[in-house]
């Protein structure tokens, strides 16, 4: 008597789910980058608005709130424009995660109140994005994919 695979229907989808990998990383990485992206273009074109944020609500710690507006708008533009051109993808990952806990830990005495549980998920949701794509890589679907292959 013969007994059914159990594995056979997995095996069957492995190989197109495989195939959209890429697709989902990449969605994934213009996702998670569009998100920082507004957020750095806000600041930019709202400079005034910005500094006083940084001045009187945001607790960033260690630096002064003009270079702490700079550092954040510069890391809120630059990271997500490599992430989703997929250059220096895992390292602008790393970086965004980096501002990404740095704006939950300025500004946790609101994120962490009640009523802001939405906002704190977003950024738990960001964080979870930029580590599947530092730790799983950002796909196939990445400029530094075809200037590697363009090397060999």
């Amino acid at each position: 008597m013969m007994f059914p695979d159990p594995l056979s229907a997995e095996r069957a989808m492995q190989r197109p789910l495989d195939a959209l990998r890429p697709w989902l990383l990449l969605a994934t990485r213009f996702y998670v980058g569009w998100q920082f992206l507004k957020s750095g273009w806000l600041k930019v074109t709202s400079w005034e608005t910005t500094l006083g944020l940084f001045r009187e609500e945001y607790r960033v710690p260690l630096l002064p709130p003009e270079w702490a507006a700079v550092a954040g708008a510069a890391g809120e533009l630059v990271f997500p424009t490599l992430l989703c051109l997929g250059l220096a993808s895992r390292l602008s990952a790393l970086g965004l995660s980096a501002v990404n806990a740095l704006a939950v830990v300025s500004y946790a005495h609101v994120l962490l109140s009640e009523g802001f549980e939405a906002a704190l998920g977003q950024h738990v949701l960001w964080g979870y994005m930029l580590a599947v794509l530092a730790v799983c890589g950002p796909g196939a679907l990445t400029l530094d994919g075809w200037l590697n292959a363009r090397r060999r």
